[in-house]
């Protein structure tokens, strides 16, 4: 049996061998595990697999049968591979190709097989074994900072709140992990800042934030991953601070600079209505302009009373009862005045102040038709009992104390009494009319006129006119011999009491006060003469929209604006504008003030916009230079100043004005000169001045003629402005002893004719050595004058050889060369070796006689030439005589002995007619040197005498401390 058994064993084995030899012997497929799980960290390429890879065959130990010979995976683009480590124990290793990079991919999945190694060594015949999933997750490398979303980060917030988030920044990180790629936490990097931040990145503030401690705050903000890396750059946040919404209008300039002469200027271009998103039905806004400061209350034409009456057409034939003090008008002298070269003379009043007007002054025909208008500025009155405040009163001057008329303030009321005199009706007569108006005591200035018709009074206040609230009617007077007074600022009480005197004095400030008889004034006229220069204006007026309602008052310093839609109401508001039409207007502040109303709907007010304040600035003007020019001395004979016609003093006379432009070009301001557009003047007068000298054309409004010295004699001369030179033109002029002046508001050219017509006669001109004139023009009441221009008249006396034979008239140049007394001194202490003393006397003398002989033939001939030349002078329109104000009169030194004087008289006939030959043949080299003569006496006219000129003109007459008597 034991053998049996053993040779079945043989049998089988050699059966096996022939199965393996004859490829059956790898009958089994390799097993592996169904599925793995694997981690790889990213930048490695070694997994680490749960379970491990290993392959089993059940052939083994068979060789190749039992045997693993590889790994395969099969998969998309899968970058692993597996590699076989031991065949027998069929280990295996997985591995990827190359670094893995998790932020690519963070999982893989692929299937892998075992194979074995076939039936022999060709590797025929092998298994596979089942498939297997392999997942793989990838290990995350904290390799990424963080960084932000957004290069900046903004946000507003409203000022006086605490938010719980302002903003949220955020920031990310490339790492594939949660770990790394989250962020755990945010820092604000700025120290000291009223902020935080939390994990989220939500930043509040940690305090209330002002808008007007800080309009904006910049922060900067960094983030860290879990990982705890930062970011490599942090972030910045800019907060804005917006203030707590207030209604009111935006977008306005506290300043607007107004250029003189640019017509009106847009005040708020800009400006808009912020009205915080109510709902809005209306907007009301009021604009004003407030200029009770400059002058009486606005600027306004600066002329006198009586220049601004003519320009507005007013009646003639009025008085004025408060005029500029002077010689003729001394009665305001002792008033307080509170003027300044801006505006018309202001006399301010304080209780303590009244005057008298001259009798020859009072109007003494006042009928039922008179106008009386005066400025008036006036407050409330003091003390619990209020005293009548008095501006004009017509009362009697001694006995009684009867008010004829008077214009007065009592509690804030005007009152005008008109008394009439007593008639053959004794009835009662309306006497006293009041009324009751705010601008009475609102201590502003304004214009206040009452025209009386009897017995209808009128008054007009800023040119609106008030009807009287009350009339009351009295007595009329009795007629009485008592002369009567009127006052200014007071009433006169001349009677009823032990001592006349004042009472009822005025408080407040008066300007202008006139008294017309016989006539009223239209309201034309009225609105004329307190016409504002500047105010408020409207550019476009078509183009301000529909629904907006405007309106102006009557001095355009107000205006009222209206509609129902915002949006118009804005652009209305812009094209309001500031005008001034004066070509000099008064520099400074001029105040503004918009006040608005709103309406929402459904609600009588809504919100409440406060008012704002701005000012226009205007500007200095570019003053004028007015320069008056001509010749600055005439000699004329005598009989020229006592003829019919007389002389006429400035009849080459020129008046223009000129102002300086600062815009010079750059070569202009490197050259250092000036140009004149009109009438050039010579520029080297202002070429150390920058700017552009240009000629302006403007008015004038007064021209004095002065006499310089004595005052004028009535008797024996006098100035002479013939009356019909003033027709046509806005001119009138008054004649006195001291000079003539020419007023009115007229062209410098209407002037320059005027003024040319002034003449000067004198009928004892033979008595008269010289006369000075000197003249000034001015423009808006004295703001600009011109220069001193003066004139010297001196008086040509002529007379015959026979008598004054001693006295001699000689121009400069004739003297120059004769000094013979000295020389003639000298030559005999030369030669005093020679010639005894005695000789030498005679020789001087006789030298004297002959010079004084030469000297007078010389004056001869052109005393006879002067007297052919006066003639064809005066037809050329009154060409300037042959002008001897140089000349010097010498005297004879042999004026006390007789003798020698007639033999000199009997020598200079002798020799006259040889020195007239002599002259006919040298006289066109005298006309030239006299016409040189002329040119240079005119210069010295112009240019005032140095020193040196003085000692040339001394050293021209006789030395007579010479002479050997």
């Amino acid at each position: 049996m034991k053998t049996l058994r053993i040779s079945l064993v043989s049998v089988l084995l050699a059966m096996g061998l022939s199965t393996v030899l004859s490829g059956k012997v790898n009958k089994h497929k390799p097993w592996i595990e169904t599925s793995y799980h694997g981690v790889i960290s990213e930048n490695t390429d070694t997994v680490l697999l749960d379970p491990p890879l290993v392959a089993l065959d059940k052939d083994a130990p068979v060789p190749f049968a039992g045997e693993i010979c590889a790994f395969k995976i099969h998969g998309q683009d899968a970058p692993f591979q597996a590699v076989v480590l031991n065949k027998t124990s069929g280990i295996g290793l997985l591995q990827a190709k190359s670094p893995i990079d998790c932020e690519l991919q963070k999982e893989y999945t692929f299937i892998i097989q075992a194979y074995d190694c076939g039936s022999g060594p060709s590797g025929s015949g092998w298994k596979k074994s089942h498939k297997a999933v392999v997942h793989i997750q990838v290990n995350d490398v904290n390799e990424f900072p963080p960084a932000f979303r957004e290069p900046m980060y903004h946000a507003a917030v409203t000022e006086g709140k605490i938010y719980d988030s302002i903003l949220q920044v955020e920031a990310t990180d490339q790492d594939c992990s949660p770990q790394y790629s989250q962020i755990c936490n945010y820092d604000i990097v700025t120290p000291d800042t009223p902020f935080a931040i939390d994990r989220n990145g939500n930043i509040r503030n940690t305090e209330k934030l002002s808008y007007d401690r800080q309009q904006q705050y910049k922060i900067m903000v960094t983030a860290f991953d879990c990982g705890q890396k930062r970011a490599t750059e942090s972030v910045l946040v800019r907060i804005d601070v917006k203030p707590v919404c207030k209604p009111g209008w935006q977008g306005w300039n506290k300043r607007v600079d107004y250029e003189p002469g640019t017509g009106s200027k847009q005040l708020f271009p800009k400006m808009h209505l912020e009205t915080c998103d109510e709902p809005l039905s209306s907007v009301r806004a009021t604009v004003e302009l407030q200029t009770s400061h400059i002058g009486k209350g606005c600027d306004r034409e600066t002329y006198s009373e009586k220049s601004l009456q003519k320009l507005c057409g007013a009646s003639s034939g009025s008085t004025d009862l408060l005029p500029a003090p002077s010689a003729s008008t001394n009665w305001t002298a002792s008033l307080l005045t509170d003027s300044g070269r801006d505006s018309d003379l202001i006399f301010r009043f304080d209780g303590r102040q009244a005057a008298k007007i001259p009798d020859q002054v009072v109007p003494q025909n006042l009928t039922d038709q008179f106008t009386i208008a005066t400025w008036m500025k006036h407050g409330p009155s003091p003390g619990l009992r209020a005293e009548k405040e008095t501006l004009l009163c017509n009362s009697d001057k001694t006995e009684m104390n009867r008010h004829h008329y008077a214009l007065y303030v009592h509690n804030c009321r005007l009152v005008f009494l008109l008394r009439r005199d007593f008639t053959q009706v004794d009835t009662f007569r309306p006497a006293e009319f009041h009324w009751k108006l705010d601008q009475i005591c609102d201590k502003e200035w304004h214009y206040y006129v009452i025209n009386v018709e009897f017995p209808v009074v009128t008054l007009y206040v800023d040119g609106v006119t008030y009807e009287p609230y009350l009339v009351t009617d009295d007595w009329p007077i009795h007629p009485s011999q008592i002369d009567v007074q009127l006052t200014v600022g007071a009433c006169w009480q001349g009677g009823e009491v032990t001592k006349p005197r004042f009472t009822q004095y005025f408080r407040g400030s008066l300007s202008g006060l006139t008294i017309r008889p016989g006539k009223i004034e239209s309201q034309k006229v009225i609105s004329c003469l307190q016409a504002c220069k500047e105010g408020l204006d409207i550019n476009s007026l078509e183009s301000l929209g529909k629904g907006i309602k405007f309106h102006f008052n009557p001095a355009q310093s107000i205006l009222v604006m209206e509609g129902d839609d915002l949006e118009n109401m804005n652009m209305a508001l812009k094209k309001v504008a500031y005008i001034n039409s004066r070509q000099f207007p008064t520099p400074g502040i001029r105040r503004l003030r918009i006040s608005t109303s709103v309406q929402c709907f459904g609600e009588d007010t809504c919100i409440l916009v406060p008012d704002i304040e701005a000012v226009v600035m205007v500007l200095q003007p570019s003053e004028p230079r007015i320069t008056i020019t001509g010749t600055e001395r005439l000699t004329q004979p005598a009989a020229d100043l006592s003829g019919l016609a007389g002389l006429p003093l400035f009849q080459d006379l020129h008046i223009i004005s000129t102002v300086t432009k600062n815009d010079v070009p750059s070569h202009s301001r490197g050259s250092g000169l000036s140009t004149v557009t009109k009438n050039d003047a010579p520029s080297h007068s202002r070429a150390h001045r920058p700017g552009v000298l240009e000629e302006i054309i403007h008015n004038l409004d007064y021209c004095d003629v002065l006499v310089m010295g004595e005052e004028l004699n009535p008797g024996q001369e006098s100035l002479h402005l013939d009356r019909s030179s003033l027709l046509g033109k806005h001119l009138d002029a008054t004649n006195s002893t001291s000079g003539i002046s020419i007023y009115g508001v007229d062209s410098m050219s209407n002037y320059e004719q005027v003024v040319r017509q002034v003449r000067y006669h004198n009928w004892h001109a033979a008595e008269l050595s010289e006369r000075k004139f000197r003249l000034t023009c001015s423009e808006l009441n004295g703001r600009y004058t011109s220069n001193e221009f003066n004139l010297e008249v001196s008086v040509l006396h002529r007379s015959g050889a026979e008598s004054h034979v001693n006295h001699m008239a000689v121009q400069p140049q004739y003297l120059q060369a004769v000094h013979h007394p000295v020389m003639a001194h000298s030559q005999s202490s030369t030669h005093n070796s020679a010639i005894p003393s005695a000789a030498t006397v005679v020789i001087v003398m006789c030298i004297t006689a002959l010079v004084v002989t030469v000297v007078l033939g010389i004056y001869r001939i052109h005393v006879a030439h002067q007297r052919s030349s006066d003639s064809a002078d005066r037809t050329k329109g009154g060409e300037m005589d042959w002008d001897d104000s140089a000349l010097t009169i010498t005297v004879n030194p042999m004026e006390n002995i007789e003798e020698p004087q007639a033999a000199d008289n009997e020598a200079s006939e002798e020799e006259e007619e040889e020195e007239e030959e002599d002259e006919e043949e040298d006289e066109q080299d005298d006309d030239i040197t006299s016409a040189e003569s002329d040119d240079s006496d005119e210069e010295e006219a112009r240019v005032p005498r140095g020193p040196q000129e003085n000692k040339r003109r001394n050293q021209l007459e006789w030395d007579t401390t010479t002479l050997p008597y």
